[in-house]
């Protein structure tokens, strides 16, 4: 049986619109996967973010069981931690407006830790119990866990960001809606190392 040209083009059309799917099925695919590493670490972020919150209470119950110790550091702490817990992002609108909305609400909450430990350097009978010994070492734990989380985010954020910029990714990237996400940031002013004086 002998094939007509009409049937030949038919049939190497076929072929290459196969191919053609099959080569954006792919495409598709790894951005699919890329975006669901940036959305598993996202939640490895918020994990660290969050045991951090859940140690706030044990911290603060331990403190107020100084007698005089300053009230307004800890409600300082206690409303920071409640806006920082208020804040949430879905891992599919990680943008730079959202990151820095949630960032500022978590270096609110650092500030007042930062804040409550200065304080608890004058009440010496807190710093040698026990307790309070185990919640801050948790704490720095837990603070080193939080920068850790954080590189790694930046690190798939990355990855994801160059392959979607890539050619031909960013085509199907634009066709399927896939977006940019966003890094964390140094603080401003945070290239500056303090100044050190001997007096």
């Amino acid at each position: 049986m002998k094939l007509s040209k009409g049937w030949i083009v038919a049939i190497v059309i076929v072929i290459i619109l196969l191919l053609l799917v099959s080569w954006g099925t792919g495409i598709y695919n790894k951005l699919v996967t890329k975006e669901e590493t940036v959305n598993q670490q996202w939640a490895n972020v918020e994990n660290v973010y969050q045991r951090r919150a859940d140690l706030i209470p044990n911290l603060v119950a331990t403190v107020k069981g100084v007698a005089n110790f300053e009230k307004s550091t800890l409600t300082a702490v206690i409303e920071a931690r409640a806006k920082a817990t208020s804040v949430s992002i879905n891992p599919k609108n990680l943008d730079e407006a959202s990151l820095q909305r949630f960032q500022q609400a978590q270096d609110g909450l650092s500030s007042s830790l930062a804040r409550l430990m200065v304080v608890v350097e004058r009440y010496p009978e807190l710093k040698a119990t026990q307790n309070f010994a185990e919640l801050q070492a948790q704490l720095e734990g837990t603070e080193n866990r939080i920068t850790v989380e954080r590189m790694k985010f930046n690190e798939v954020a990355q990855a994801y960001n160059a392959y979607l910029r890539q050619f031909p990714a960013v085509i199907f990237a634009g066709i399927y809606g896939f977006q940019k996400k966003a890094y964390f940031l140094a603080e401003k002013g945070a290239e500056k190392a303090p100044p050190v004086k001997f007096d």
